[in-house]
């Protein structure tokens, strides 16, 4: 009789241990461990794959394409291929507000996408009832605050800086504390003065994570085009950790030139068929050809 513990088990979930939640984010915030963030854009699963390797806690991914449209078709797709490559980083899938027009779609594509193993959503510039209609259904919504992104930014003149009088910075603090009290389990604050970042995440219980802030928040986010050179010159905020494109220009012309010139390949990239079978091939291939 096979011993029990031999046998198979049978994955009766998606989730695991390892994966990050928003609980796990929680509890960071309450042991005050920082939290790390990271914004791959549109590029390729392989970049929050090495962020995931690298212990980072949260990539927030939009879906690759021309136009916003071909983006949200492709977002839960795109999400499932960093999935498979970033088993234990949280996802944070962001959400196009012209999809979700009302509080039922917003239900039904942000379900979807938890189906399909993100770990909270993001809506840009989300409303308080419809926020609170999500958290009523159990869907995590990781939002953001400050300097909204696109074309949300119309009002203000632009994607700028914000908050630097009081009045501005309590309007900030208003949203955010709402929103908190509507259900939301975390957020982003972008572009706002550093005191400004500090007093909010200081005075909400949930995680508050600063983009552009210069402030001890939560935790700190920085897109992978500044953090990997990928942009010629980082913003203020950002640190070039280190310059990819330098790297994988320079591995590219390397191996251009190395086949170029009969470097590469050599024998011992390769192997060798029997000698036997060699000639018996060539000979082959000689009455085949004539």
């Amino acid at each position: 009789m096979a011993n029990q513990e031999d046998e198979p088990k049978v994955q009766t979930s998606l989730m695991h241990k390892g994966r990050k939640t928003v609980w796990h984010l929680q509890q960071m915030k309450n042991k005050g461990e920082k939290i790390t963030m990271v914004g791959p854009g549109n590029l390729d699963p392989l970049f929050t794959a090495w962020a995931d390797a690298a212990g980072c806690d949260m990539a927030r991914i939009v879906a690759p394409g021309e136009s916003a449209r071909p983006r949200s078709a492709g977002l839960a797709s795109h999400c499932r291929q960093v999935r498979k490559l970033a088993p234990n980083i949280h996802i944070n899938a962001v959400l196009e507000t012209f999809v979700v027009p009302d509080n039922r779609s917003a239900l039904e594509e942000a379900s979807a996408l938890m189906a399909d193993e993100v770990d909270s959503v993001l809506i840009m510039g989300i409303t308080n009832d419809k926020l609170q209609y999500l958290s009523d259904n159990n869907v995590p919504v990781f939002g953001h605050v400050g300097a909204l992104s696109g074309w949300q930014t119309t009002n203000i003149g632009g994607y700028k800086r914000i908050a630097k009088t009081a009045d501005e910075a309590f309007k900030v603090w208003r949203r955010a504390y709402e929103y908190q009290e509507c259900g939301m389990k975390g957020m982003t604050i972008e572009l706002v003065p550093r005191q400004v970042a500090e007093v909010i995440s200081q005075h909400l219980s949930i995680p508050v994570v600063g983009i552009a802030a210069g402030a001890p928040c939560d935790g700190s986010e920085m897109v992978v085009w500044d953090l990997l050179g990928i942009v010629p010159a980082a913003t203020v905020h950002a640190v070039q950790y280190a310059n990819l494109p330098e790297v994988c220009v320079g591995a590219y012309s390397k191996f251009k030139e190395e086949v170029t010139t009969g470097v590469y390949p050599q024998p011992h990239h390769g192997f060798e068929m029997d000698e036997a079978e060699y000639e018996k091939f060539k000979d082959m291939v000689e009455k085949d050809v004539h």
